[in-house]
């Protein structure tokens, strides 16, 4: 039944989408996001319901789109440059087998980040694609919070709607995600037009932010807490009250603390001890090997080349008998060990040259936002007053997501590619927007000229 279901409603958007061919890139965001092949049991898990919304997505940009504005602009180009050398590298990968299997899902939604900014031409495209990401994580967070209100969760456990450790379900990535989109919530929630912010969408979206808030605490996932606390500490450059906020931050904290789940206040309290904690010693030394392996493999070893690693490391460990506490060092011999961060992740597989690409694409779009920020901030026409804001959330959503990928390996994940593509296509509109509203050069009286801050819309 739930596979008829989703594969009725596949094909119900992909028939709307023959009079409105934008729908079809929504499916796709959609897809790519909730991962509906997973969900279902038989018939539309051997369905490449991935790929027929992606050709259908591109071909209808392709024969119908009028592509107004459409711009294939330098950040587009990292990305490709990027994926070009994931490519080379995988060629020659220390472990082909694996490296096939994550280049498999890497290069589409690589592929996607560079096309869906041609798409976005339009305030009405960049909300839609921005919402229905949102929405698509909606249906996994907020099942998630409902469950971790009734007594579920738990570290490595699922509570997730489905039994799986790809991708958005994996529980780190989730949970860094689900932090990083709460400035887009807050977003649609003052300032969109897609659903009018009445009492109904202000009581969802904050309903839905505090399931985002739960999710950490379910998974139990300690880039979680990182990440909340980022939130917090750019909330708090925000604000103009800071004592208030401050104030009433610290209240929350102490009143949530009896609410939580005694395993949950226990995994949080190794943060500070990673010598007692074999996860925390671990990534330690994982990151030792990477930048040892990469003095030798400066071009990096492909995809998955942590299979290669072994290394020993010495653990502190406490004991405590009858009130006399103990310490010793137990030696530990561990392999095969993930990076659990995406630096490290992109320098052990792509070396020294994929890391630098990586970290332009990063860095650039928070100087992308910052500079519609500062242009777009204090403007005051009828159709200007939700650029600035939108630029700080997309990059907050993408400085939370950073914070957390430091402790994480999600170079790669699709959500975050998502928002870079939505901050691609918004740059371009909003460049777009700039030079609709100066006069040609020709039309420019001597002392007409005046600074970009000061040109207002007529």
């Amino acid at each position: 039944m739930i596979d008829l279901l989703l594969i009725g409603y596949i094909g119900f958007v992909l028939v709307l989408g023959l009079r409105r061919p934008f729908l079809w890139v929504l499916l796709y965001i959609y897809i790519d996001i909730l991962a509906p092949q997973r969900i279902g049991y038989s018939i539309i898990t051997d369905l490449p319901v991935s790929l027929i919304a992606f050709a259908a997505a591109f071909g209808g940009w392709l024969a119908f789109d009028p592509k107004r504005g459409a711009r294939f602009t330098w950040r587009q180009g990292l990305i490709l440059a990027l994926l070009a050398y994931c490519w080379w590298t995988t060629g020659w990968a220390d472990f082909p087998e694996p490296a096939a299997t994550k280049w498999d899902w890497v290069w589409k939604a690589m592929l996607f980040a560079i096309f869906l900014p041609l798409t976005l031409t339009t305030r009405l495209r960049i909300e839609a694609a921005l919402l229905t990401m949102l929405l698509s994580m909606a249906v996994i967070v907020i099942g998630g919070g409902i469950k971790v209100v009734f007594g579920g969760g738990g570290y490595e456990n699922r509570m997730l709607i489905v039994n799986d450790n790809f991708g958005i379900y994996e529980t780190s990535v989730l949970a860094c995600m689900s932090i990083a989109i709460i400035p887009a919530i807050l977003w649609f929630i003052r300032h969109g037009t897609i659903f009018p912010p009445d009492w109904r969408v202000k009581w969802f979206g904050y309903g839905f932010i505090l399931a985002c808030a739960l999710i950490p605490v379910g998974t139990e996932a300690r880039t979680g807490l990182v990440c909340f606390a980022a939130l917090l500490a750019l909330m708090f450059t925000r604000v103009k009250h800071k004592a208030l906020f401050a104030g009433l931050g610290a209240i929350g904290l102490l009143a949530a603390i009896p609410f939580l789940p005694a395993s949950f206040t226990e995994r949080m309290g190794t943060i500070t001890e990673f010598q007692q904690d074999q996860s925390a010693s671990t990534r330690v030394a994982v990151w030792a090997w990477t930048l040892d392996y990469v003095e030798e493999n400066p071009w990096g070893g492909g995809f998955d080349a942590y299979r290669g690693n072994r290394f020993e490391y010495r653990m502190r460990v406490e004991e405590s008998v009858e009130g006399t506490t103990s310490v010793t060092y137990q030696d530990v011999t561990d392999e095969a060990r993930a990076y659990h961060s995406a630096i490290f992740e992109v320098l052990g597989e792509q070396g020294w040259p994929g890391l630098i690409l990586w970290t332009l694409i990063q860095a650039s779009g928070l100087w992308q936002m910052a500079r519609i920020r500062r242009r777009w901030r204090g403007r005051e026409g009828a159709d200007e007053q939700w650029q600035a804001p939108l630029a700080s959330a997309l990059g907050q959503a993408q400085i939370i997501y950073l914070v957390g990928a430091m402790f994480t390996g999600i170079a790669y994940t699709p959500p975050m590619l998502l928002l870079l593509a939505i901050q691609i296509g918004f740059a371009s509109y909003c460049r777009q927007l700039d030079r609709a509203r100066q006069p040609a050069p020709w039309l420019i009286r001597p002392g007409q000229l005046r600074p970009a801050s000061q040109t207002s819309a007529a």
